[in-house]
């Protein structure tokens, strides 16, 4: 995939033209338009000739991008990891609805996590001329990802089109991409405040997944919180369970019977915390009695908890709504402006001060 991209980038920064195809394949600059048009019959093999060419010379969406100078259709497409993923939905509702509210068709692909079905679902969105082109989430940020994420930017302003990333950063400040994200460090910085500001001191982060760039900066504003209360820097207790409520639930199960000496847990998500919530009340204990729990995202059923989480809220829908917003309202200096949405906390029933004995020595709790 590596070599694709280093042949491609050369040719993204100027127009191709035909005759540079019809020379690349070895064949008349009618039969490239007859093959491209896909209106006349050709050969097997002059066909494969052809698009081999037009592909290695990145052709086709620009020939898709001067189609549309004239002003063909407005389309958006967002690529997310997943669409079950409640935080996820809100994204992509978002950019939804500002396209819609604009007349604009909106296009929605997953991968899966997968970069292989994020490279040929953003190539397909530019040979269909999509004019905006939106990665969504966080991301483990590796020379493999700032290549790929550089070669995406570069293609689609060849062919008229703009990257957004929605709430991962720009690996190089240079890429003509623009970047709309929340403040992770600042939201998770200030929900471990909330706990250290209920009397609680032993705090342990259940969701790390080193290298993701949200989950890095969640874990990066609660050791600083920690820091800031005068804490030593192995007060912070970190777990690299990674998201999603199985991954809570079964580090969560773990982590009461090896180390069960802590008061309240900061889940990297709310679906972690739903998983960490139901380990806890299988274990015979109780929110917030025994141990206080806080999630982030506040997605719709956090509210719905037994108890109701206490989490960051992070504008979800509305980072959708800005990543169409802003690209569309300043086309021209959107490549390579940054914008940095807030959040705050939601406080509800899941946070009360630390239990004067440990649990390990209340006689109703053996551990």
């Amino acid at each position: 995939m590596g070599n694709d991209m280093a042949e491609a980038e050369p040719t993204a920064k100027r127009r191709v033209t035909i005759r540079e195809v019809a020379e690349r394949a070895g064949v008349s600059m009618a039969t490239v338009s007859r093959v491209l048009s896909g209106n006349h019959p050709v050969p097997a093999s002059t066909r494969a000739r052809v698009l081999r060419a037009s592909r290695d010379l990145d052709y086709v969406a620009n020939a898709h991008a001067r189609a549309l100078v004239g002003g063909g259709r407005k389309m958006v497409a967002v690529v997310l990891r997943q669409v079950t993923s409640p935080f996820y939905a809100q994204v992509a509702e978002g950019v939804e609805a500002e396209a819609a509210s604009r007349g604009w068709l909106c296009l929605v692909g997953t991968t899966g996590g997968d970069p292989q079905r994020e490279l040929e679902f953003v190539q397909l969105m530019r040979e269909e001329g999509a004019r905006l082109v939106i990665l969504v989430g966080g991301v483990v940020e590796d020379d493999a990802y700032r290549e790929r994420v550089a070669h995406y930017a570069q293609a689609l302003d060849s062919a008229g089109a703009r990257l957004v990333l929605c709430g991962r950063p720009a690996p190089d400040p240079d890429i003509p991409a623009l970047v709309v994200e929340f403040d992770n460090e600042a939201g998770a910085h200030a929900i471990t405040g909330h706990l250290l500001s209920a009397g609680h001191r032993r705090i342990v982060f259940l969701g790390g997944l080193p290298g993701n760039t949200a989950l890095d900066a969640r874990v990066a504003g609660y050791r600083a919180a920690l820091a800031e209360h005068g804490l030593p820097p192995e007060a912070a207790h970190v777990v690299d369970c990674g998201l999603g409520r199985a991954a809570g639930h079964r580090a969560m199960a773990q982590l009461l019977k090896e180390t069960p000496d802590f008061t309240a847990v900061f889940a990297g998500d709310d679906m972690v915390a739903a998983g960490a919530l139901r380990a806890i009340t299988e274990a015979g204990l109780r929110v917030p009695h025994d141990i206080s729990v806080v999630g982030y995202n506040d997605i719709p059923l956090a509210e719905d908890f037994n108890p109701p989480l206490t989490t960051v809220r992070t504008p979800a829908e509305e980072l959708g709504r800005a990543a169409v917003r802003i690209a569309l309202r300043d086309p021209e200096h959107a490549a390579g402006a940054h914008h940095l949405l807030g959040t705050h906390i939601v406080v509800r029933d899941s946070v009360q001060p630390p239990p004067q004995a440990p649990r390990d020595e209340a006689p109703d709790h053996p551990h």
